[in-house]
């Protein structure tokens, strides 16, 4: 994956981490709607000022944005896995129910 695409594959990535809407995102970075909708399908690049906006508000800095995250959830399942497999059999079912509460959040 080239840099650009990784950079706005993360931007969209941190709105929808976050739980944003693209017009609520557009308005806290200080940017259109459209202009956000364009960055997000790599039509366009963020300009210098609006990565550091970006990176301000969340608390990030810019090097985050051209991290590749595509294999981080087999990473991170894999450890859940070898984590589960120390547990009781009590501890399983308990684990269990509160994945059933977060996954229904």
């Amino acid at each position: 994956m080239d840099y650009q695409t990784l950079l706005t594959t993360n931007i969209k990535k941190l709105r929808c981490d976050n739980n944003l809407t693209q017009e609520e995102f557009a308005e806290k970075i200080g940017i259109s709607i459209q202009g956000l909708s364009n960055i997000e399908r790599n039509r366009y690049q963020p300009t210098a000022e609006t990565v550091d906006r970006i990176c301000r508000i969340f608390k990030i800095s810019p090097c985050e944005l051209l991290l590749d995250h595509s294999g981080e959830s087999e990473i991170i399942i894999n450890n859940i896995s070898i984590l589960l497999s120390q547990c009781s059999r009590t501890k399983l079912k308990k684990i269990y129910n509160i994945i059933l509460l977060l996954v229904k959040l």
